[in-house]
């Protein structure tokens, strides 16, 4: 894990870029916020009072149900925590009472479907006056596959992948799954209704907007689209075709004919006790990462976290307001820190498997677009961890990093025509390896001008 060091007068641009992913990652820690919105949200004097079922899914949510299960042992001694947590393979977090299981990301598989299932059946089973507290975070689209009757997990796979194949971004893609699922779309929150519960869910957010609905396709979360939303999109990709197997579009064109139930609307909630609370969103991790480097000595811009679309084409608009600045800007003088966040995708070539991620892939462009402009530096890298095809978080460059480049004879173009962006900074020894964070609040950029 990268470590941030306070230390300002030692520090090189390497030492500074990863001491501000750093900052990013630790406001978005599960261990550090649990504590603070559990104890918000149930005061002293009222913590929850005999059975707590305890579900999630995401990156972060077995972290999420160990803090919480740490801060239940030590201040709700007399409540009895049991529940299920879906997380992706590697991502497990030590529980006593709360079960952990690992499935497929970001493409479903059978235990994914297993564990969903088990979540589901556990929330039948509540009680009213039981409270149920929903552990969300990025990647519990996925993890919650659990298709509705008529549809199976290899029909959910294959749509899955034809819409990453397509280069749709996640929100659209979230769409289409929520009207297939049985907990995503405010699902998991209907059960927990008709059953008389509590529903709390905490959520830890990687999408623009920072919207319930969006984050993890909202299982708790009253829904804003529709069948005939999922339908268009299908279309917009040339999917309705040959794209999805015949029971997803079945299944969307009986929903489109008002012949099986919409998701959660606000209309559902009139009545009910749930609430989503957002903990941890990248605007407040891309505020952290600017503190760090204002106290290293850069003014600092946030760009926004809400930045999507092609990483290249992102790429290209982050080197041109770099340009800028460093050329010609009266408004923003050096040195000076770039920091944005949002989540930009990669839509491959037929035949193309490419290596590498959209952080790397947004990098390496930009890399390219400002090789004349050698007091620029950048890291860019996912919040969980994990960069697209392998096992980086992300990469990042430096001025000397350029003279290794150009003595080894590394052409960026030809990376980038591969996009084979993990090849080129492995090359050079400048890839971000974390591991597992066991969080996730979307991409994070940066740029140093100095």
């Amino acid at each position: 894990m990268l470590s941030a060091n306070s230390n300002t007068k030692t520090k090189d641009s390497a030492q500074i870029l990863q001491g501000a992913f750093a900052s990013a990652l630790s406001v978005a820690d599960p261990k550090q916020i649990i504590p603070k919105y559990l104890k918000q949200i149930f005061p002293p004097g009222q913590e929850p009072q005999g059975r707590c079922l305890v579900v999630g899914a995401g990156k972060a949510s077995a972290a999420m149900a160990s803090a919480l299960e740490s801060y239940a042992d030590q201040f709700w001694p007399d409540t009895k925590i049991e529940g299920v947590v879906l997380t992706r393979y590697g991502h497990a977090s030590p529980t006593s009472h709360i079960k952990i299981i690992e499935a497929g990301h970001p493409v479903p598989d059978q235990a994914g479907m297993d564990g969903a299932k088990e979540i589901l059946s556990a929330v039948s089973n509540l009680k009213p006056n039981d409270i149920l507290i929903a552990l969300v975070s990025g990647g519990g689209s996925s993890l919650l596959t659990l298709p509705q009757a008529g549809i199976s997990i290899d029909d959910m796979r294959t749509t899955t992948e034809g819409l990453l194949r397509s280069g749709a971004p996640i929100e659209e893609m979230n769409v289409v799954r929520k009207h297939l699922s049985a907990i995503l779309g405010g699902n998991l929150a209907r059960m927990a209704i008709q059953q008389g519960a509590q529903v709390e869910a905490l959520l830890i957010s990687d999408v623009t907007g920072d919207h319930p609905a969006d984050i993890a396709s909202g299982p708790c979360a009253a829904d804003y689209s529709s069948y005939a939303d999922a339908i268009a999109i299908l279309k917009k990709y040339g999917l309705d075709q040959t794209g999805v197997p015949k029971s997803v579009l079945l299944h969307l064109q009986k929903g489109l004919a008002g012949e099986i139930p919409e998701t959660l609307k606000e209309a559902d909630l009139k009545s009910a006790r749930v609430r989503n609370h957002v903990i941890a969103t990248a605007h407040l991790s891309l505020e952290a990462a600017a503190s760090y480097c204002q106290l290293q000595g850069f003014k600092t811009i946030i760009l926004g976290d809400t930045i999507t679309g092609e990483a290249r084409d992102v790429a290209l608009v982050h080197a041109g307001i770099t340009r800028e600045i460093c050329l010609y800007s009266e408004w923003a003088k050096p040195p000076l820190a770039l920091i944005s966040g949002g989540e930009c995708t990669v839509t491959l070539p037929a035949g193309s498997k490419g290596r590498g991620g959209r952080c790397s892939e947004f990098l390496l462009t930009l890399f390219a677009a400002t090789k004349d402009l050698k007091q620029v530096s950048a890291l860019a890298a996912d919040t969980d961890g994990i960069d697209g095809s392998e096992k980086n978080a992300g990469a990042w460059f430096t001025a000397e990093l350029r003279e290794r480049a150009l003595k080894q004879g590394l052409r960026a173009g030809q990376f980038i025509d591969a996009h084979d962006s993990y090849g080129f900074f492995s090359e050079l020894n400048a890839l971000v390896h974390t591991g597992p964070t066991l969080t996730n609040v979307n991409d994070f950029r940066i740029i140093l001008i100095e």
